[in-house]
């Protein structure tokens, strides 16, 4: 009895051994910002963010732009690719801002 306890042991942590081995890591926000940069090339950095949204991990990047208007970049966690490029004006960046204060409460 203690043998087939044991071994049951051995193999469940084993399992969950090779479960978190395989579960995909995200790339890093330095990586992350590398790629971010290449599609906003002379821009400053104005926000950095590993987020879920609408059930996904990505990264998502504001740089200012020298109108004053956003290009927000936001990128798969898991494979780096760009799953979105966005330019937002003052206005629309000042409600989306109110809206994330409102979830966040």
């Amino acid at each position: 009895m203690k043998k087939i306890t044991l071994v049951m042991l051995v193999a469940i942590f084993g399992l969950g051994t090779l479960v978190a081995e395989a579960k995909p890591k995200v790339i890093g926000m330095k990586r992350a910002t590398a790629i971010a940069r290449s599609h906003a090339k002379g821009l400053k950095l104005k926000a950095k963010e590993l987020e879920k949204e609408k059930g996904r991990w990505i990264y998502s990047f504001e740089f200012k732009n020298r109108n004053g208007s956003i290009r927000e970049v936001n990128l798969n966690a898991y494979t780096g690719k760009i799953v979105g490029i966005e330019h937002e004006n003052a206005k629309k960046e000042a409600n989306e801002e109110k809206n994330e204060k409102k979830e966040k409460h």
